[in-house]
């Protein structure tokens, strides 16, 4: 079992091929905040925990779909959820490359009672992973309402990949 990042990792392949050509940069890690691991990598499956919408460090963000932040505002912190899993992603395997198949992405979606667009929100995620790992981010999801998420946040994903 892996619970630590590897230092450092060979050469950019593919899958970094494509997120430089979606011109898309992948952020700093962040530690956990509680007791909890990042990631584990166990039998063949990589484990993201939980990732919030944060940019530079930062929650970027945050409040209730259906009340204050409209779906545009929910897909994009969905898709910045999507780029801290793959930041972890690497962290984890060293090569993002690695990564045979997103098998799951579990959304989360801080919203208002009577909101019911939380497939349309956590799409942005979805659309992120295919367009950087292609077919290989093919998955399964599910994308729930709730009434709250920590920080505040809008977005929690978590993700689930075979690895080789």
């Amino acid at each position: 079992m892996r619970v630590q990042p590897q230092i450092g990792g060979g050469m950019a392949g593919e899958i970094e091929a494509r997120l430089k050509a979606l011109d898309l940069a992948l952020p700093e890690v962040p530690l956990p905040v509680a007791d909890y691991v990042s990631f584990l990598h166990l039998n063949g499956q990589l484990f993201v925990a939980g990732q919030l919408p944060l940019k530079d460090g930062k929650l970027a963000v945050t409040g209730t779909l259906g009340a204050g932040l409209d779906i545009a505002q929910g897909q994009d912190a969905a898709r910045l959820c999507a780029l801290n899993i793959l930041a972890q992603a690497k962290a984890a395997l060293g090569d993002l490359d690695r990564i045979v198949q997103c098998l799951r992405l579990n959304g989360f979606v801080s919203s208002a009672p009577g909101f019911v667009d939380h497939p349309k929100v956590i799409n942005g995620a979805s659309e992120l992973i295919v367009k950087v790992l292609g077919q290989k981010g093919r998955h399964t999801r599910i994308a729930v309402g709730c009434a709250s998420l920590p920080l505040g946040a809008a977005v929690e994903i978590d993700a689930i990949f075979a690895v080789d």
